[in-house]
């Protein structure tokens, strides 16, 4: 991206995923129109794209392809937004409202909402399996695997089914840190590790030093939202706020207490911006990221 600004520069990205995203839906013209028309309503004009843009900012990294990033930005959009909905659900966590509009189940209905995270998370799949160019086949096989393994029962659906399991239940940080690593973190790591596989390999050692920020983002990105679910409102939100606290869920701000869980966020940010320190100043718009992640409530 060519702006100078940070603000500049995320709001350009946040635009090419949306357009790109207009273009990699199907059509609520197309049969079948209304799983078609769900798909696209779950998942256009909503949200900040926090995860694109990990993929746009880790992507300077590596001086990659626009194009070929915004395809990859896209596939974690749609499986961000599969997890969206089907975390919304009746049988999960149910609730109403998501991104400040009816959630997907209760705007169409719950076979829908199940089928539409179904066929997002296949075509973010399809996405990242189809020809990019000048991406060598094995850097595209490690995307498929790494998206594969964020996704799935060591990843975000783990994650979610120790979340469901933990209801009423106190844990331990470390029991806490798992979940998180798992349900929230894993598709962070991946957006930015994926972002990265879009232009040259990067060594070992940057790929170590990369992986460290990810992670450690990861559980900030989640510190930060137990405290906006105490701290912020419905509409600030764009979901129902203190739905935590309500449904007595495990919490780093029951477990620490308010003023502990901002610190640890702050803890948790400092040792990631220390790994970016061999990327110089290419780790800019990560950094900034950083910024925006940690400041959203302090």
């Amino acid at each position: 991206m060519a702006n100078d600004t940070f603000t500049g520069w995320m709001t350009a990205s946040q635009q090419a995923v949306e357009t790109a995203l207009e273009t990699l839906l199907p059509d609520a013209s197309r049969a079948p129109h209304v799983l078609h028309e769900a798909m696209r309503y779950s998942t256009l004009q909503g949200g900040k794209r926090v995860r694109p843009l990990l993929a746009f900012a880790a992507a300077e990294l590596v001086d990659a392809d626009a194009a070929n990033v915004a395809r990859v930005a896209c596939a974690v959009e749609m499986i961000h937004a599969y997890s969206l909905v089907h975390d919304d659900m009746p049988c999960m966590d149910d609730d109403v409202l998501r991104r400040g509009k009816p959630t997907c189940h209760v705007q169409f209905d719950e076979a829908t909402a199940l089928l539409v995270g179904d066929a997002l998370q296949t075509l973010a799949f399809e996405l990242v399996a189809s020809p990019l160019p000048g991406v060598a086949a094995t850097q595209q096989l490690a995307m498929v695997k790494l998206l594969a393994q964020a996704s799935g029962h060591a990843g975000m659906a783990g994650g979610q089914a120790i979340d469901l399991a933990s209801v009423g239940k106190p844990l331990s940080q470390p029991e806490l840190e798992f979940m998180h690593l798992m349900k929230t973190g894993a598709l962070i790591r991946a957006s930015v590790l994926l972002g990265a596989l879009c232009g040259q390999p990067l060594d070992a050692a940057q790929t170590e030093a990369l992986d460290h920020f990810a992670k450690r983002m990861g559980l900030a990105f989640q510190v930060v939202d137990d405290v906006l679910d105490v701290e912020a409102d419905t509409a600030t939100l764009g979901k129902t706020a203190g739905k935590d606290a309500a449904n007595d869920k495990p919490t780093y701000v029951s477990l620490m207490g308010l003023g502990e869980a901002k610190a640890y966020a702050r803890d948790l940010y400092d040792d990631a911006l220390a790994a970016l320190a061999p990327f110089g100043t290419k780790a800019a718009r990560l950094q900034q990221l950083a910024d925006y992640i940690v400041a959203r409530s302090f």
